[in-house]
């Protein structure tokens, strides 16, 4: 390390993670995470322009169609903590794999969905009649959640271990940046694929994305075992919170960036603009939010390749979330008194701007203080918040701006809530 480079004095560390890969390894080993990342999140995308078309094509209720929607987040949000402890205890290289092999399976369970024989299933309280391709659709976004899970955190993991506190950020806003930029791909891709073929030709061309990816992995991703001489259990996890409280400011950071973005943001835009009958030349509402939600997430993805290299550079990598966060806080000002396509143009990239800014931050300071063998339960921990932000995010948005509240209160509110968590997390991790 150069007399220049930071020391990041802030974070202790793990006595194993020490400099063992040059940069031509990491290089080749971050590519191929990028790769499977990327790919299943194009493969995710491709799928998901067809997925809300159940109800033409099968005859599956509106609430049933959400809990499909929603049900790859749900098998998430419960599998991210035990995955975490598998990765931790047999290594990353094939729990990972293993989860990009599940991903991939969960398209052709579509196809299945698609040829299963029709009839009732189940009648259940709230939900209705659950035909029996529902219940297949169900279990492949669960597949799908469950897979994810294990990719999602292999990958952490498997970038934490190859870098130092000195490079973290860079390659960190590398992997965030593909994750941020793979979904809008296979948006695209999907809704093309569905209209000019058909339903079953985007849910091939999904899982033949998804088995490449994970055909990539096996051939390139080398094994990044844990240096740990025990293991911890699940039950271990409150202790090891408390001997590392850290986390959770980290962890609230994440819930706060997913609750905004991808759960409120994305969640009210269209019916933002419908209400406000903000239209740019031939778009109506739903143009106008595809627009504006396609430019925020390449806003996202490109600010968070930029700033994990900048939050290298620094004494204290977090700093770079105080003038991250106050940018989303600002956006969604921004959204709340210019009901505008201009107004909701910039508060869209002042939001992608700072949920860019905030992401790998986070991320790679988590890496910095989680010792070798819990980086997968912390991993965890920190993707379970982020989960939980996006699955309370869409329950709670559209009656708050439609029902209880209205879209300005709610968009203030949004934006008092995230200088809250600017303060929390920056007074905490600031302090060496």
């Amino acid at each position: 390390m150069s007399e220049k480079s930071p020391d990041h004095s802030d974070v202790e560390a793990p006595d194993d993670q020490e400099d063992e890969y040059s940069n031509s390894e990491i290089r080749k080993i971050t590519l191929a995470v990028i790769a499977g990342v990327v790919f299943g999140g194009v493969a995710t995308g491709v799928a998901f322009p067809t997925l809300p078309l159940l109800g033409d094509i099968l005859g599956i209720s509106a609430v049933m169609l959400g809990v499909i929607l929603s049900a790859n987040r749900i098998a998430r949000l419960v599998m991210n903590t035990p995955a975490g402890q598998v990765i931790d205890s047999v290594g990353v290289r094939r729990p990972m794999i293993i989860g990009l092999f599940v991903q991939a399976f969960a398209p052709f369970l579509y196809v299945v969905g698609l040829h299963t024989p029709p009839g009732t299933f189940a009648v259940l309280p709230l939900v209705g009649e659950v035909s029996n391709p529902a219940v297949v659709f169900v279990l492949a976004r669960c597949f799908w959640g469950l897979g994810s899970a294990f990719v999602i955190i292999g990958a952490f993991v498997i970038i934490t271990r190859i870098t130092t506190p000195s490079n973290r950020g860079r390659w960190i806003g590398y992997l965030r940046g593909g994750q941020s930029l793979g979904f809008p791909t296979g948006l695209v891709l999907g809704g093309a694929i569905a209209d000019v073929f058909d339903a079953q030709a985007a849910f091939l061309t999904a899982g033949g994305l998804a088995m490449l990816a994970a055909f990539v992995a096996y051939l390139v991703i080398p094994e990044v075992e844990s240096a740990a001489d025990t293991r911890t259990g699940l039950r271990d996890l409150p202790r090891i919170i408390r001997d590392e409280p850290r986390v959770l400011p980290v962890g609230l950071g994440n819930f706060t960036i997913r609750f905004m973005f991808a759960g409120v943001l994305l969640t009210t835009v269209v019916i933002y603009a419908d209400a406000y009958e903000i239209r740019l030349s031939s778009l109506e509402a739903a143009g106008v939010g595809g627009l504006v939600m396609g430019i925020g997430v390449i806003t996202a993805g490109a600010t968070t390749v930029v700033s994990g290299r900048i939050s290298d550079g620094l004494d204290n990598r977090i700093a770079i979330t105080m003038p991250a966060l106050a940018v989303l806080a600002a956006g969604f000002g921004v959204l709340a008194f210019y009901p505008t396509f201009v107004g909701i143009l910039v508060s869209t990239i002042m939001i992608g701007f700072g949920v860019g800014g905030t992401g790998p931050a986070l991320l790679a300071y988590l890496g910095d203080i989680s010792p070798g063998d819990q980086l997968g339960k912390l991993g965890g921990v920190y993707n379970v918040m982020g989960d939980i932000g996006l699955a309370l995010a869409p329950l709670l948005a559209v009656p708050a701006v439609e029902d209880w509240f209205g879209y300005r209160a709610t968009y203030v509110g949004c934006a008092v809530l995230t200088v809250l968590c600017l303060v929390i997390v920056n007074i905490t991790l600031m302090r060496k």
